[in-house]
This record gives C-alpha cells, structure tokens and sequence, in this order.
C-alpha cells in the first residue's frame, strides 16, 4: 500500500482520462499485465476500490500511468483528482504476460476500449527487450482511439473504428492484418465478446494467446470473490490467478 501524489490528470476525452502519480521514494517494481487498486476519497457511495490496470511507468521520471475510464461515480471521482492530491493505491497485483523465448517472434497486442491500457505497458517492455510488436487497436469511433503517439513509440500500429473514422472498418478481428499474416504470440486485452474473438482467431492459427481479463476486482487479494471465473481446473479468482490468462485454461474454446 501506497500514498501516491497526483502529478497530471489529463482528460483524453469525455470518458476517459489519464492521472500520472509519483512518489517522493522510488517506485515499486512492476510488470505488465499488473493492476492497482485504488481507494476512492471523497465519495460516500463508493465503498470499495477500483481495479485499474498499470498502463505505463517511466521509472526515470518516476511515474505511474493509469488510464480511467469514467463508468460510474468511483472512477468519476477519480477523473477529477487535482495535481497534488494523494491517492491510495495496492500494488502491484496480479500477474503479467509472458515474454516469448524467441525475440524473432511475430507478435500481435490487440486491445479495444480501456482494454488498451495494458498494451502499452506491455508494448514499452517488449521493445526494451528488443522485440518488436505490432499493435492492432479498435473503437467505436476515432474518439475513442487513445494514446496513438505513444503506441506508435513502441511498434507498428494498427486500427479499426465501428463507424470507419479512423483506420479500416470494422471491428479488429475484421482487420486485414489478419487475413495475411500468421502471428507466433497474441495478447489481448479489452471487451469479452472482442477477446474472445481474438482467441478464436489465435486458435485458428495456432498462436501463443493469452487474455487479459477485466472481472470486477474489489479486494484483489481473492477474498471477495467478486471475480471468480471458470476455467478447466475450476473456478478461480481473477484477481489472484490472473488477470493474464493463456485461452487453454479458460473454456472459451470449449
């Protein structure tokens, strides 16, 4: 647990905004696929703690990056943090993603809606390593087709829009890219009906996939049981075996 102090809050458009934090002391190690949860000040309908994916650290500025998108008066609160508030966050939980043994490897990181947060934490750490990805990201329109410049940072970026504002088309599984290319490693993150499309594919043409799943996590510790969802091997907790999951343990392709 840790007081974290507001650095930026930058509304990205009209639903989703996003709050840099910092620290006085050195920021914890974390790995992508990781997710915070943050207490809610200020708010007396809000009981619990929001589940917010890490989107990004910059550990030479010593930031962490949250991506928030507003979908009720928790997360509404937390868009209107002002620079220089605190804010209570348990971190890092979960696990993350699991980097290919091949750096030759084709690799494909698909996100949609706020799903795209962890990409890009993801995306950062690749090219560190000296991968390279190919990032495929879809929304309903242009609007809603955040933090292109920094994706483009890190790998080749592709997009789809429902309505045609921005890139092809269609939703993501509908891109071209698709259709020609054959990847070794996909990692998704976004709406279930979007990722399970996603796995589909990966299936289909025997890639590596692995999901990042966005059950409502109120404890993030397993004691709730607020995230529980089934896999082969029984229910288990989101929160505490995931949120990144390989699609063979799940039972989606069953």
């Amino acid at each position: 647990m840790l007081d974290l102090i507001v650095k930026k809050n930058e509304a990205l458009n009209n639903q989703y905004s996003l709050l840099v934090l910092t620290s006085p002391d050195k920021l914890p190690e974390m790995l992508p696929g990781q997710f915070a949860e943050v207490r809610v000040d200020n708010s007396p309908s809000t009981f619990l703690r929001r589940p917010i994916s890490i989107n990004y650290v910059d550990y030479e500025a010593n930031e962490l990056w949250l991506l928030v998108q507003i979908v009720g008066e928790g997360t509404r609160k937390m868009c209107e943090l002002k620079v220089g508030e605190v804010v209570n966050l348990l971190f890092p939980l979960g696990n993350s993603f699991t980097l290919p043994e091949n750096k030759d490897a084709k690799l494909l990181l698909v996100g949609g809606g706020v799903g795209i947060a962890p990409m890009l934490f993801w995306g950062s750490y690749l090219k560190e390593r000296g991968y390279e990805c190919n990032f495929l990201l879809g929304g309903r329109s242009k609007d809603n087709l955040l933090q292109l410049c920094e994706f483009e940072q890190f790998g080749n970026v592709y997009t789809t829009t429902e309505d045609g504002t921005h890139g092809e088309k269609g939703f993501v599984t509908q891109h071209s890219l698709l259709q020609g290319s054959n990847f070794d490693y996909v990692y998704t993150c976004g709406p279930t009906p979007m990722m399970k499309a996603v796995a589909a594919y990966a299936a289909k043409t025997e890639a590596i996939c692995e999901v990042s799943l966005e059950n409502t996590m109120a404890c993030g510790f397993g004691t709730c049981l607020c995230c529980v969802t089934d896999t082969i091997k029984g229910h288990v907790c989101v929160c505490t075996e995931g949120p990144v999951f390989n699609i063979t343990k799940l039972k989606w392709q069953i």
